[in-house]
Order: C-alpha cells, then sequence, then structure tokens
C-alpha cells in the first residue's frame, strides 16, 4: 500500500523526507507530487567503478542523477538530507543475500561506502496523469508491480544480471501519449521497453511480480513495461558483492528536483 496519509501528495519533499526519518514508511508513487524520486545503491568503493561501468552501459535502467563520495550521505539533489535515514526502508545486503530490511542504516552505514541515486518511474507518472493516462497503481493504492525479465544487462567488471521492468496497464486510446510523455524524460527511464505479451521478456504470470503489488486492469488495457531501478538489486543478486545498500522496491527518495527539470524539449 502507498504511504498512509492522505495529505502527502501535497507534502514539499523536506516535509516528506522528515516523516520519513521519523518512521513513516511505505511506498512512495504519488508522494511530494511534482518532484523527482529516485533508486539508491551503495556499494563499498572498490566495487563504484564496476557500478558506474554497469550503469553507463545500461542506462535504460540505470540512468545516474547523482554519485555521491564515498562515505558521504548526503546528495546535491535534496539540501539537507541523509541518505540514512530519509528513505521509507531500506535493504541490506551481503553477499547478494537480504539480511535486514531498516527504516534506517546508519547502524550499517560504512565509510567507504559510494552511493548512487537512479532515475525512478514514479516521476514520469505526473507527466501520464497530465495527459489523461490512468496509473493505475495510483488509483489502486498499490506499489507498482516489478518483474525480473529474461532479458540480460550488458555486464561491467564483476556486475551482470537481468533487466528488471515496471510495469502499468494503459487503455489502447492512451498508448501513444504513454510513449510520447515518458520518452521525452530518459533520465527516468524513457520510453517503454516493450508493450503487450509479457512473455516476450520471459514474463509468465502478471498477477505475481517478483516485486511490488499486482495490479487489476480494465478490460481491453495493454500492459506496458519500462526499464526499471531496481535492476541494480538483480544485478547484486547475480553477482553477489559482499556488501550494498538500497532502497525496498517502490520506497524511493524524495529529491528537491522538479519533475519537469528532466523532461528534454
Amino acid at each position: 500500500m502507498v504511504l498512509v496519509d492522505e495529505h502527502a501528495h501535497a507534502w514539499s519533499p523536506r516535509t516528506a523526507r522528515s516523516r520519513l526519518r521519523e518512521g513513516l514508511s511505505g511506498p512512495t508513487a504519488g508522494v511530494a507530487a511534482g518532484h523527482t524520486q529516485a533508486n539508491l545503491i551503495s556499494v563499498p568503493a572498490d566495487w563504484a567503478y564496476d557500478m558506474l561501468l554497469f550503469c553507463t552501459r545500461n542506462p535504460k535502467p540505470c540512468p545516474v542523477l547523482d554519485v555521491t563520495d564515498a562515505g558521504s550521505w548526503t546528495t546535491a539533489l535534496a539540501d539537507g538530507a541523509d541518505l540514512r535515514t530519509d528513505l521509507p526502508r531500506y535493504r541490506v545486503w551481503r553477499d547478494g543475500e537480504v539480511v535486514d530490511e531498516p527504516t534506517d542504516v546508519r547502524a550499517h552505514w560504512r565509510g567507504d561506502l559510494v552511493s548512487f541515486l537512479i532515475g525512478c518511474s514514479f516521476t514520469f507518472e505526473w507527466a501520464l496523469t497530465a495527459a489523461g493516462v490512468p496509473v493505475r497503481h495510483v488509483e489502486q493504492g498499490r506499489n507498482v508491480p516489478m518483474y525480473v525479465t529474461s532479458g540480460q544487462c550488458r555486464p561491467a567488471g564483476r556486475l551482470h544480471g537481468p533487466m528488471v521492468v515496471s510495469m502499468r496497464p494503459v487503455p489502447p486510446e492512451h498508448l501513444s501519449a504513454a510513449i510520447r510523455e515518458t520518452g521525452l524524460l530518459p533520465a527516468v527511464h524513457g520510453s517503454p521497453v516493450h508493450c503487450g505479451d509479457p512473455s516476450a521478456l520471459g514474463i509468465r504470470d502478471l498477477g505475481r511480480p517478483d516485486f511490488g503489488d499486482p495490479v487489476d486492469a480494465e478490460p481491453g488495457d495493454i500492459p506496458v513495461f519500462w526499464a526499471c531501478g531496481v535492476t541494480p538489486q538483480a544485478a547484486v543478486m547475480a553477482s553477489r558483492p559482499p556488501f550494498a545498500i538500497t532502497h525496498a522496491p517502490g520506497q524511493m527518495f524524495l529529491t528537491d528536483a522538479r519533475d519537469e527539470q528532466y523532461r528534454v524539449l
């Protein structure tokens, strides 16, 4: 379910981060509407080049918005924010396995961690809504469904793994608008990677997402798939680095940036 506060869409990013720092958690779709959301992955400095190269070689699922200095928990994307406390929920990884899912990772933080903030498709949902495209998971108060595909990302150093996608059911009369509007936002995944038959991506059952919640489609809706910033977590599972910290899928970092800053005219 989305964050339990009917006013969350109207919060400023600073207010949202403050509430999250106090322990509020849940998927952030629609929270601080109009402001850019970001995926997080923090890796030891000796894995940071591999991660940067992985993102550079796979820009569709991994569009980088910011990279921190080693050990830093601040970002130019949000004044005064703390990457250790200001996300709804985190995942702590050891050797490719999740060992904790806290709401605060100060106890796990290390002085050698380099953090990558990666564009999130929640950011382009304002453009879909403005164009009249229904966003079913927001309407239904659910997390967006995400699926691990059969398509492999281009490997980089020690990192490899499959691409993850998010799915939104789109009525056929809105499909062209969905493709057009998201294509204008390449920094947050851009246009879809596939429309229609999920089996073409190796997805067997839309009702059983790997991350997030199943979403009810309306009759005639077409499943539309966008590259997803959970892809680095799939790479962590496949490549098994000794340590990493990520966001919990769908529970993003709220930046101060405005969505339209990333729109290509």
